[in-house]
């Protein structure tokens, strides 16, 4: 007998957000099952969520880049949970590779941000060792809320101090980024609906640290193979175990799961 995942076309946005579990903080939605328990886990501590691609090989992107791989459901998900996110956490390497902009969401989104009295846009918070961002990019001069750059103590002074211009520049850490104080950094501003968008070495430093709350993964029914990277990198001293929340069927048989970290 085949029996095949609930297709996410005949599911509103709204039905998604709950779904996910993705209501902010003591809202209506809220019931008393899974959807109550991670709003009461992230209000506590922050709430970790990671979101990624992959082919059914393993791969994290086709050429390079994740662009070719997800589709249109993928794409549908991953601006709900920027939606309802306080702030999109990414690393400076997937900043660049992935060629991103200012961290802006759609109108449909500031509106329901603000019905749900949330600021307009999540902030966008970046990861960054040696600073080596541009002061000048848009990420930063078009930023609709001044963004956050996460960093060490021992990063350049001179990067810092130009950063500094356009960004609140925080160090986590004295010798390296200590991933464990970037997640707190974040919560102590009251970002505690973190959305990680990557890379693979940052979310393997966030496994190895046991940061990561959920994990939203999307597989795309293709097999890239050659040396594409996978969603993660680096070792942890142990298996980190999540358990499935739920599975959906996308377009073109893209299967978009979440998993959560067992209690």
């Amino acid at each position: 007998m085949n029996v095949l995942p609930p297709s996410i076309a005949d599911l509103t946005d709204d039905d998604l957000i709950a779904l996910y579990g993705a209501v902010p903080f003591g809202a209506a939605q809220v019931g008393d099952g899974l959807e109550a328990r991670v709003d009461s886990a992230a209000s506590a501590g922050g709430w970790l969520r990671v979101n990624f691609v992959s082919t059914l090989d393993g791969s994290a992107s086709a050429g390079g880049v994740t662009a070719g791989i997800g589709g249109p459901d993928d794409l549908r998900v991953f601006d709900l949970l920027r939606r309802v996110a306080d702030v999109v956490l990414v690393a400076a390497g997937t900043v660049r590779d992935e060629g991103y902009g200012p961290m802006r969401v759609r109108e449909s989104d500031v509106a329901w941000r603000r019905a749900h009295g949330m600021p307009d846009h999540p902030v966008f918070a970046i990861v960054s060792g040696s600073l080596s961002l541009d002061p000048t990019s848009n990420v930063f001069t078009e930023a609709p809320v001044r963004p956050l750059v996460l960093t060490s103590s021992v990063a350049p002074a001179d990067r810092r101090a130009a950063l500094s211009e356009v960004a609140d520049v925080v160090a986590c850490g004295d010798d390296r980024v200590d991933v464990a104080l970037v997640r707190a950094a974040l919560v102590d501003r009251g970002l505690a609906r973190i959305h990680c968008e990557g890379g693979p070495s940052f979310l393997g430093s966030l496994i190895a640290a046991d940061l990561v709350d959920e994990l939203c993964l999307t597989v795309d029914p293709s097999l890239e193979g050659g040396a594409g990277p996978r969603i993660a990198r680096g070792a942890s001293p142990e298996l980190r175990r999540m358990r499935l929340a739920h599975v959906l069927r996308g377009e073109g048989d893209v299967l978009l799961t979440r998993y959560l970290r067992r209690p």
